[in-house]
């Protein structure tokens, strides 16, 4: 992997690679390696000695979360974080998602939940908040057909823009 994490000498090229320093990323690389065993059944070495013929990029966990956390703090798109990386874009995506999934389960319990499933699950997510607060702002909204209605739910932000072109 063109990605080397050897080339993180100090503080500052772990947290703008990364976002955090090399004494988290081994507290989490501790997490991410069970987890990865705990999905697949083995480790990353294991399952590509399995698969003898192919040439992987990533050879290692350590690897996998590093190309992880730097594909979310870059931001780039997969073309761009293949390259920086030494693999082809569709590659780039399969490695990120995976690595992700794994972050995910290796986090489990340590982060809020995103996805709510049920009432049932809502309320035990909740149990013992008496007042919750919704920030609904930027829902989107069907688009009014009466023209004095579309007025009301219209923030003219958009020809303020406008008129300046």
């Amino acid at each position: 992997m063109k990605l080397k994490i050897e080339e993180l000498t100090t503080e500052r090229k772990w947290r703008s690679a990364t976002g955090m320093d090399k004494t988290r990323f081994n507290k989490l690389l501790a997490l991410f390696i069970n987890s990865y065993k705990e999905i697949h059944n083995k480790s990353i070495e294991e399952k590509q000695a399995a698969e003898k013929r192919l040439e992987f990029v990533i050879k290692t966990e350590e690897e996998l979360l590093y190309f992880t956390l730097f594909s979310l703090k870059a931001g780039l798109t997969y073309d761009l974080l293949g390259i920086v990386s030494g693999m082809n874009a569709s590659n780039a995506k399969k490695n990120q998602e995976m690595g992700l999934k794994v972050l995910a389960h290796a986090l489990d319990g340590y982060i809020p939940a995103r996805q709510i499933g049920s009432k049932e699950e809502f309320e035990q997510l909740f149990k013992g908040i008496e007042e919750l607060l919704v920030d609904a702002t930027e829902q989107p909204m069907q688009r009014p057909k009466d023209k004095y209605r579309q007025k009301a739910h219209y923030s003219g932000k958009k020809n303020v823009i406008r008129s300046r072109l």
